[in-house]
Parts: C-alpha cells; structure tokens; sequence
C-alpha cells in the first residue's frame, strides 16, 4: 500500500470507530449487534483460549449467528488466573474459565436467547457471589488504564483497529506540527520517569541524546523481561504492539534518529511474532520507513532477539547483544546518550514506557502530570501473583498504597488461615515490604525508603506460610546463575552470600553468618560493575531489615518459623493444636498419616516423603 495520509488515517478511524463504540457499550453500533472478545494472550492460550476460540466460531456459524455476532481474538485481558477469558459486548459481560464443553450452551443461551450464563461469571472470592459485568469486577474497577488502554479490547492483530483507537494520531502530530524540541518538552513536561528499572526521567534521557552531536542515533526498546513473575512488557507486546512502534518513532523524530531494535526474549514467540507483524503492517501503510507520510522522516525499525540472559536487561549488556558480542556491561560515563549501541548516541527505553508516549504526545504533558503523585507521574502496570486471590496484570495511578492492589484489587490472600506477611517489588534487584508497612503508597521515593524498589513492576504477593531465609535464597540463586561474570565481587560474591544461605536454609548455619552477608552485601553493592551486583543483594538485606529473627531462628534455634524449610522439620503432630479434623490424613499422597475421628493424627516417619502437603493443609498450624 502506498504512504498513508493524515486524512486516510482519519478515514480508517471512521470506517471502524462504530465496532469500536460497540465495545463501549454503545447499542446499535456497527455491523454486528453483539462481539465475542475473546483472550488471546500467552496465559489464556495455555489454559486452551485457541481450541475456545475455534469452539465459537463453529458453534457461531452453527447456529446461524455469523452474521450478527463477530469473535474476535484480544491479546492479554489481564486476569491472568481465571483464563481462558472472555467478555461480551455491548453489554459487557464477563466469562472465565471457559471450556470447549461450555461453548453451545453459551451461544444457544446467550448469543442467540440473550440469557448470559450465570455458572461462568467470575465468583468474587470473598462473598462467592457472581458478578456478571467486567467493569463491576474489583480487580478491572479500581484500575486506570493509559499503558493497557486498549487491552482486551482490539484485535492485536489488526492495523486498522489500532487506528480505530485513535492510533498513530498523535505521531502523525509529532512529526508535522512539532519540533524535536517540542517532542522533548512535552515528555519532561509529563514527569513519565522510565518504566524498567531505575525510574530515570524519560524526557531528560532524550534530551540528553538530542543534544548529543553525531548523524547516526538510534532508538532501542528493552523487552528483555527477565524477573520471576514479571510479565508486563510481553502482555503489552501481545495485545497493543502498535502503541510500541508508534512510541517509538515520535521518540525517533525527537532525537533525530532513522533506525531502531526492539531486544526481545526469545521465549516470548507470541510477542514477537505480533510486534513483527505490526511492524509489517505500518510499512505497508507508510508509518514506518521512508519518507513517513510525506513528512520526510525515515525510520527502520527490526526486532532482535535475545537468548534469555537476565543480564542483558542491562543497557550496556543488551547494546553489545545487538552488536554481537557478549552481553556483557561496560564501565559508564560514557552514557548510552552520549555513546551507545554501536558507539553511537542512543535511547533505551522499556516496552511500558513506550506506551505511554502517544497518549503523552497526544493528550498533552500536563494532562499526564496530572494523574499520580507530584514525585511520581502517571500509571504503573504491575504483574501481580503470588499468594493473592487474583493474579494478574495491574494498572494503577501513582500513588495507589499497596494494600489497595493487594487486598481491593487482588482480592487479598487466598486461604483463610494464612495472613498476609510481605510483598516483593522489583524481582531478584528489589526487595520486599512487610505487614506493617503495607500502607506504603507506590511511588519512587516511598518504595526505595521502604527497602524495595518499584523495579519493572514485579508484585508478588506472601502470606506467613513463606520462608524468608528461603525467599531470599530463591533470589540469590537466580542473581548468582544469572551473573555475566565479567566483575569479581557480583561473580565470586553472590555465589559466596548464596552458598551461606543454602546453609543456613539447610540447618548448618553459624554464629556470624548473618554479619557475613551483611558485610558481602555491602561490598557487592559498592564494587560491582552494572546494576545485577548493585542491586543483587537487596532481597537479603531488606529480609534482614524487617525479619532478621528468622534468620536468628535459622541458625541458633535450629527452626523455621513459617515452617518452610524441610531439613528443620520434624514432622509430628502438636497434640494440644490438633483439632482432629483429619484434612492431613484426608490429603496425605503417600498415606504416611493415621487418623480416626475425634482422634488427633499420627506421622508414620518411615512413610513420610516430607512434601509438606499436610502442613499446606492443616488450618490449625498442628503439624511443626
């Protein structure tokens, strides 16, 4: 196709906006009196989405509903836990776990008699009440969405849906009614600090390149997303990879470059292949290449993969990545602004940052310095899991406390017997937020003098059945097998500070083996040479901070409080706890357990493989 036009984009709005005010809940809107939206992100298609999807379509023309009713498959809708799932327009219902066995009676009764199916609607966890409607759902009510604006609600697929949600207006406005200077002003104005890591300015970063001379620049995206848990950046990538590439050639224009990568993991094949064809689909319309619609400014952008490596999240790392070497950190100054990939002036930015771009360009700065904290601008998506009733993809205001999303939007811990006890932020770099200060709003300044920091959005959830010691290990372990190598104190450190936490976790720990980790994290913290080492440590000394009596426990007292680490179990019954209820005995996997009514259990220790399950199980804390 040739270069499209302001005009012709306006064209392609009109021609969708009515299916798309459809999905808004306005009747009488469009060419189809009803749209199935159905899931089609990475979570919900490995709970069975396509098989769904395929069940619906059939089922559809079955009943001779083709022509009324239109399936459409979404990326990610965000409720993650309770895929695959689906939501109904225009009346905005809103159906989980579905089954291929489920489809019939869904269309008979609901598509073809308007009779949605009550045994489908999600259960709130804490009434076990129905509720019918998406946006009555806590977890989507209590959201506000700028990043995620279009999730579950387009075709991720489709170009001209994506136009349809006012896509690739505002680079239209960037590139022929404002100046680099302009782009720039408009982002320091927004306050949007950067969404991967360490929160630095966006607008700054960029400024800083703009004024950096040379000819050839270039504008990265960082979807290298590697902390446990965290899956933000692939869930935009698979539901509005638009919102991606356009982000990215306003920054283009910004800064005066004409070419830019997105590193993504390869494990992340739906991701790429949807940001591959978004890519394809804009230079087919002239938003990506030469002359972009007839402004002329060019800008390739191509997509790179990389091999998974955690380090690589680094900037320095991944810049090498693309250039073929090693992912491994170099020393700064001098800053990627100044001399990045290829030694030339460079930005990098995370696919969340991204995505805020055209909304920041297109509404206005001070329209998005408006929501969030004066510190803190904005939304922040977080991936919410753990030990949490909903697990999923959150988009909140800056500012939100944490025990908002944890207990209003999470639906709080799922088993009744178990509280709530900590909160990691920031995966393996973060650290974590106890019970008393779950009040902690999210904003940057607040979360660091908590002991955490926001990171890339990670949020998992614990409630007391977990170890900290052991969490904290978990941690250590995977910022020990991800290390480059490359600097002694995060290679040789992080491997000595976790074989000291295997040991305490394991029953041999010593007296002053906690000031030993005390004293490598701060040289690890200090010595290293990227952001692995510095921050590598942080999950043991946050621990240390808000529960070193664990520690102690662990090592003087020969016991695990949360009754997690196996080789200080003893598995036997506390006659005085025991209610006698039986629910040991009753989920015992290898019948190690005795029991008979109004008698309290016994432990055959012979039998007993040390799995925990009767432990998991037991309300009454009876098992030690």
């Amino acid at each position: 196709m040739s270069k499209i036009s302001v005009s012709e984009l306006s064209q392609i709005q009109q021609k969708v906006e009515q299916e798309q005010a459809l999905r808004q809940g306005q009747t009488g809107a469009g060419a189809h009196r009803m749209h199935l939206l159905i899931c089609g992100g990475t979570g919900c298609q490995a709970a069975g989405s396509i098989a769904v999807y395929e069940a619906l379509k059939a089922e559809i023309d079955k009943q001779g509903l083709s022509g009324e009713v239109a399936v459409v498959e979404t990326g990610c809708n965000g409720f993650c836990a309770l895929g695959p799932v689906m939501v109904t327009y225009p009346e905005g219902i809103f159906y989980v776990n579905l089954e291929e066995k489920d489809i019939p009676e869904l269309v008979e009764s609901h598509c073809k008699n308007g009779e949605p199916v009550e045994r489908l609607f999600y259960k709130d966890p804490s009434t076990k009440k129905f509720i019918p409607h998406m946006k009555e759902i806590p977890f989507f009510a209590l959201q506000e969405l700028i990043a995620l604006k279009n999730r579950s609600l387009l075709d991720a697929e489709s170009i001209d849906e994506y136009i349809g949600r006012d896509g690739y207006k505002a680079m239209a406005k960037a590139l022929k009614e404002m100046s680099p200077e302009d782009i720039v002003a408009e982002v320091k104005k927004s306050g949007l600090r950067g969404r991967g890591g360490a929160g630095f300015p966006t607008g700054l970063k960029w400024e800083f390149c703009q004024k950096s001379p040379g000819e050839d620049k270039f504008v990265l995206c960082n979807a290298d997303e590697g902390d446990p848990g965290a899956f933000m950046d692939r869930s935009i990538l698979e539901a509005d990879p638009h919102s991606v590439v356009e982000g990215m050639v306003i920054a283009a224009k910004a800064i005066g470059a004409n070419q830019g990568y997105v590193y993504c993991r390869a494990e992340y094949p739906l991701a790429v292949n949807r940001l591959q064809l978004a890519i394809d689909q804009a230079k087919d319309y002239g938003l990506v290449g030469e002359n972009i619609m007839d402004t002329g400014f060019s800008f390739e952008l191509n997509i790179y993969q990389g091999a998974g490596a955690f380090v690589c999240g680094e900037e320095t790392a991944l810049m090498r990545s693309i250039e073929g070497k090693r992912g491994m950190p170099r020393p700064r100054p001098p800053f990627p602004a100044v001399a990045g990939l290829w030694n030339r002036p460079t930005i990098l930015n995370n696919v969340e940052t991204w995505a805020n771009i055209p909304q920041i360009i297109g509404k206005g700065g001070d329209w998005y310095a408006s929501i969030g904290t004066e510190d803190s601008k904005g939304t922040k998506v977080f991936a919410l899991t753990g030990h949490v009733n909903n697990i999923g993809l959150v988009e909140v205001p800056m500012g939100t406390p944490l025990r908002t999303i944890v207990y209003d939007i999470g639906g709080g811990i799922p088993k009744k017997h178990r509280k709530f006890k900590a909160v990691q932020l920031g995966g393996p770099s973060g650290g974590c937020i106890p019970q008393d200060k779950i009040d902690t709003p999210c904003e940057y300044a607040a979360i660091v003098e908590a002991g955490a920091i926001m990171g890339s959005g990670g949020m998992i959830v614990m409630d007391d059945s977990t170890c900290m010691v052991d969490m904290a290990r978990f941690f250590m372990d995977f910022v020990q097998e991800e290390s480059c190598g490359k600097c002694t104190p995060c290679r040789e450190g992080t491997r000595r500070m976790l074989q000291i936490l295997e040991k305490i976790c394991a029953g041999e720990g010593e007296a002053g083996d906690i000031e030993t980790l005390e004293e490598l994290s701060a040289t690890i913290q200090e010595a290293s040479l990227c952001g692995l080492g510095q921050t590598g440590p942080n999950p043991v000394l946050s621990t240390l901070r808000y529960f070193r009596d664990e520690y102690e426990a662990h090592v003087f007292d020969k016991k695990c409080p949360a009754r997690s680490c196996v080789a200080l179990l003893e598995f036997k019954v506390d006659l005085d706890a025991c209610k006698m209820c039986g629910l040991c005995f009753k989920n015992c996997p290898v019948d190690a357990i005795s029991w008979k009514k109004k008698e309290p259990a016994s432990i055959d220790l012979d039998k007993c493989i040390k799995c925990k399950t009767c432990i998991e199980n037991c309300k009454f804390d009876a098992i030690y």
